[in-house]
């Protein structure tokens, strides 16, 4: 079954994506050059706006002191307030106070517990049948970076993504066009759902062994890096699929993400080289994706880049982790499929008077206004010796060839708080191979099992403050920033290994600017 989780089009768009799935290769293909030549330049700059920004997100070649402006990450919508477990929990500066309630109203619908039906809560209930979380402030604590269950069974920041291999000429189509971005698996769905409401059983548990490696760096250090292997347990409805794979996923930090999406489409498409053009062993690749309206967009949110818009993840995240319908994603089981007869004959959480899904689009707008405007946090000590340092090395081992360091963003972004900001993301929003060492075998979209998207670093230097760990990369296994970059393969081998090179001192550096984030 096509689950609203894990299709790129829900059941309200169904004629739509029956049309598309006429399309041959060679007409998305003309789409594709279609899409290209009309993001060809920024359309929203003069030709004196267009040289200022050239000028300002040029890399640095100075590593004397701070360039202007880099202690606002995001934009003048910083947040300077003083660095607390709140830090990734304010709202963008730029903000009108109109915008301020619209925010606060979104917090409290973020933060929401979410109940089974029926319910007296008439607008709180639809909770699953099947769910990871009650609210989004389950995964996203404190809106910080989720976390593998470390010495408990506490799993809510982190789930298994569940994709089999296309297995029809059909279903390799609907790929290739960009109509479904995996096949999830036909009894599971698109992920494995460790909770149910009462009188339904969930659908299994993760299982998560390490193996430790012992890596040894060129001063000599030994460093254990733990190589995680996953399994299911307590399966309810039967064996997964024999080609359904299983990826690992922990619940990302929300800062920045409106600013994300401002970034102008011409400035990601000028950035990628999915053939390695420059001979630079960068290859990155744009994730084209379709809107709700079937037509071409650019993938910029999730692990692999699957979705083009806040809106559009918000409404996925209700779907699948909580299993809340809205009027992006309307399957009011959420994950349920076709084998899991008794999830359908659960009651939903339809309230008549307010709307046709459990979370009408007053709900899912406010969710999604939240969500594009959490303020990213000021820097802290860029100017302290050891971060320039760590800054220079960062640039000179090739860092910064995938993690861009800057963008401005778009004069004609959606919100005024967004537009024509110069922003440091350090993220290209692009999808790369990164190893056999990260794979998980899994194509979602455009990417494959080897490629992921660029992570963007802002923020992360506040991991532990926020979140209270320090655990990194798409599955947590990272115990610290030093481990995170030691898992880097395949474009990034080179930084890899020109960062185990280092002398202790340097390495130490580098950690240092990443801590400055």
């Amino acid at each position: 079954m096509m689950t609203a989780a894990a299709a790129l089009f829900t059941a309200s768009h169904a004629a739509l994506a029956a049309g598309l799935s006429d399309r041959t290769s060679s007409d998305t293909a003309q789409e594709i050059e279609v899409f290209s030549a009309r993001w060809a330049s920024r359309d929203d700059l003069s030709g004196k706006d267009r040289k200022r920004v050239e000028a300002v997100t040029q890399p640095t070649r100075d590593f004397s002191g701070p360039e202007n402006f880099e202690i606002m990450q995001g934009g003048a919508g910083t947040s300077t307030k003083i660095v607390s477990r709140d830090a990734f929990s304010h709202f963008n500066q730029n903000l009108t106070f109109e915008e301020e309630e619209q925010f606060k109203l979104g917090n409290a619908l973020f933060r929401k517990l979410w109940v089974s039906s029926p319910a007296s809560t008439k607008a709180s209930d639809g909770l699953g049948p099947l769910f990871n979380a009650r609210a989004c402030q389950s995964c996203h604590l404190k809106d910080g970076r989720g976390h593998p269950p470390e010495g408990d069974d506490d799993a809510t920041s982190m789930f298994l993504r569940l994709s089999r291999t296309a297995s029809s000429d059909q279903e390799r189509a609907d790929l290739e066009n960009f109509l479904l971005s995996n096949h999830p698996d036909p009894t599971y769905g698109g992920q494995l759902q460790d909770l149910a409401v009462p009188g339904l059983k969930a659908e299994g548990h993760m299982r998560i062994s390490y193996e430790e490696q012992e890596i040894q760096l060129g001063d000599g250090t030994v460093v254990q890096l733990r190589k995680p292997s996953y399994s299911v347990s307590d399966l309810a409805y039967g064996p997964l699929h024999p080609d359904t794979t299983l990826s690992p996923r922990i619940a990302p930090p929300m800062i920045g993400m409106g600013l994300i999406e401002a970034i102008h489409p011409s400035d990601l498409l000028a950035t990628a080289d999915s053939e390695d053009g420059d001979g630079d062993g960068i290859s990155g690749e744009i994730s084209l994706v379709r809107d709700l309206d079937g037509n071409l967009s650019i993938g910029r949110f999730g692990w692999k880049a699957q979705n083009p818009t806040v809106r559009k993840q918000s409404a996925g995240a209700f779907a699948g982790d909580i299993g809340i319908s809205t009027p992006d994603a309307p399957d009011h089981f959420g994950d349920c499929t076709q084998a899991q007869a008794d999830c359908l004959d659960m009651p939903d959480g339809v309230e008549a008077t307010l709307g046709d899904t459990e979370a009408p689009d007053p709900v899912l707008d406010l969710v999604t206004f939240y969500s594009e405007n959490l303020a990213v946090p000021a820097r802290r000590d860029v100017g302290a010796p050891a971060v320039l340092a760590g800054k220079k090395i960062f640039h000179d081992l090739g860092c910064a060839s995938c993690h861009r360091p800057k963008f401005v963003t778009s004069r004609n972004a959606e919100n005024s708080a967004q537009r024509f900001q110069l922003i440091w993301p350090y993220s290209d929003f692009l999808l790369h191979d990164m190893g056999e060492g990260l794979a998980d075998g899994q194509r979602v979209g455009v990417a494959d099992g080897r490629e992921w998207r660029t992570a963007p670093l802002w923020g992360i230097g506040l991991t532990e403050t926020v979140s209270g760990h320090t655990f990194f990369l798409h599955d947590g296994r990272a115990r610290n920033l030093t481990e995170a970059v030691l898992w880097h393969g395949g474009e990034a081998q080179a930084a890899r290994d020109g960062f185990a090179a280092l002398e202790a001192t340097e390495r130490q550096a580098l950690i240092s600017f990443l801590e400055s984030l």
